[in-house]
């Protein structure tokens, strides 16, 4: 039961990882949606202009599932092997951030099947450091609330 409640959230979310990276997440498909939305905000923007907000939600949204995916790593495991009190878990940090880093590789591989999506290394860099983002923010949140 522990190790269903610690790792159901990992196993949830790296499926919604793996849906972003479908065709029906691709490019041209969010753009159906985030475009008008882009341009109901900006009316006067320029298709240049909107092309790289689009862009730049498309990569911010990189940044932001890994963010995620490694608080919920680093949480599970937390909970498999708590650290002593008081003391910052780098270690689950580093292996948290190995997880996400491999998964980002597993992810841009799946792409490289998918004919409306590409593999990218700068994808795998911008997945990983988003997952360091994650594992920064848990460790200052930790700083804050005096856990460690």
């Amino acid at each position: 039961m522990r190790f269903a409640k610690s790792w159901l959230p990992v196993v949830f979310w790296m499926g919604v990882i793996f849906f972003g990276s479908t065709d029906a997440m691709s490019g041209s498909h969010t753009s159906r949606f985030v475009v008008p939305l882009i341009r109901w905000f900006l009316p006067a923007a320029s298709t240049e202009t909107v092309e790289t907000i689009h862009l730049i939600i498309r990569k911010g949204w990189h940044l932001t599932e890994y963010a995620i995916l490694a608080l919920w790593v680093s949480r599970a495991l937390t909970l498999r092997t708590p650290p002593p009190a008081g003391a910052c878990p780098w270690r689950v940090f580093r292996i948290a951030l190995v997880i996400c880093a491999l998964y980002a590789c597993s992810d841009e591989f799946h792409q490289s099947f998918v004919p409306s999506r590409g593999a990218s290394v700068d994808d795998v860099a911008l997945d990983t450091f988003g997952s360091a983002v994650g594992l920064a923010l848990r460790w200052a949140f930790g700083r804050w609330r005096g856990v460690w």
